[in-house]
């Protein structure tokens, strides 16, 4: 099927590539014109603006809006959804607040305009590696939109099957889930990344300890100099503590033991803030989430070890560029 992206950033422009290596046709848009030529050398359709992108598209029109969440996006979908036709499919695949998709699909509905929601996962690795999408919106339109999320969804791959699941959606299994009605997306994107806050803090500080265990402030015979490139190598196989994270950390050590390149200026991009926020709202107990937020805006201020392999796994997985000072 045919669909229009809007914003060819770090995940937009491997989105927009990994759907035309599926067979899919993309129109794409971005306001830096660069960004826009190199998708286009890879076989999309480039759009002058909005109107343009529509004219190219077949009905019932998507259009994906891969964009900062914010103003811009706001900015962007107010503008494409003033050219749309009811039917049309607006999607925000950014991070948006999921209190922000239930206003705006509220407010599209009037026009019959169908807002969906995918929260969307995968970094700059997406393109190999597939994305993982967390979605929200009417279920007609999901199921609309089914080629298009499968397609960039990582498959079932290698990883085993789980018992039980034979009755169940099999969606999910294949990297992509429909959560429910508009913001559910999102909202299940937000706890992930809230999550993933605390995950990346154990082991900053978990690698922390291991490298402070030469210091001298320990009796020398207590002091070990532990090479932390290769414990990062060896927990990625059969540990209990294995992950994608871990594999990050193993290549940034493997590259650097020290991270000299990084500073440990650790950003917040949302999410973490949000998800103690929704936590407070339940009142539900946060403490582990709460404190990997609290860290980050710690160092800002005063940096260790722990803080620079956070920003180390945010370069690898995002290609998240510390902000300086």
């Amino acid at each position: 099927m045919d669909i229009g992206i809007i914003g060819l950033g770090r995940m937009g422009g491997n989105i927009a590539r990994r759907l035309m290596e599926g067979g899919h046709k993309c129109v794409v848009l971005d306001r830096n014109p660069d960004a826009v030529k190199d998708v286009e050398k890879d076989g999309a359709a480039p759009a002058r603006d909005s109107a343009d992108m529509l004219a190219k598209l077949s009905s019932p029109r998507a259009v994906w809006l891969m964009l900062p969440a914010g103003e811009i996006t706001e900015k962007v979908l107010a503008e494409v959804a003033g050219l749309m036709q009811p039917g049309d499919i607006l999607i925000d695949g950014g991070n948006s607040y999921y209190k922000d998709d239930i206003r705006r699909a509220r407010t599209l509905r009037e026009k019959g305009i169908i807002y969906v929601d995918v929260g969307t996962s995968g970094g700059v690795w997406g393109l190999e590696r597939g994305y993982c999408l967390m979605i929200g919106g009417e279920e007609k339109a999901v199921t609309h939109l089914d080629p298009i999320f499968a397609c960039l969804a990582p498959g079932i791959g290698k990883i085993e099957r789980t018992p039980g699941r034979e009755k169940r959606d099999p969606r999910p299994e294949h990297g992509y889930v429909h959560c429910g009605p508009a913001g559910s997306g999102h909202f299940a994107k937000m706890i992930h990344n809230g999550i993933e806050y605390g995950l990346m803090q154990a082991y900053a500080e978990g690698f922390d300890i291991l490298r402070n265990k030469s210091s001298d402030v320990l009796p020398a015979d207590e002091r070990f100099t532990l090479d932390l490139a290769d414990l990062a190598e060896v927990w990625r196989r059969g540990s209990v503590i294995s992950s994608w994270l871990l594999d990050l950390s193993a290549i940034a050590l493997a590259k650097d033991a020290d991270l000299k390149s990084f500073t440990g200026s650790v950003a917040d991009s949302g999410e973490g803030r949000w998800t103690v926020e929704a936590a407070i709202e339940e009142a539900v107990p946060a403490d582990v989430l709460s404190s990997a937020l609290y860290t980050r805006f710690r160092s800002r201020r005063d940096h260790t070890f722990a803080e620079k392999l956070l920003s180390a796994m945010r370069y690898e997985f995002g290609g998240h560029v510390e902000q300086k000072k």
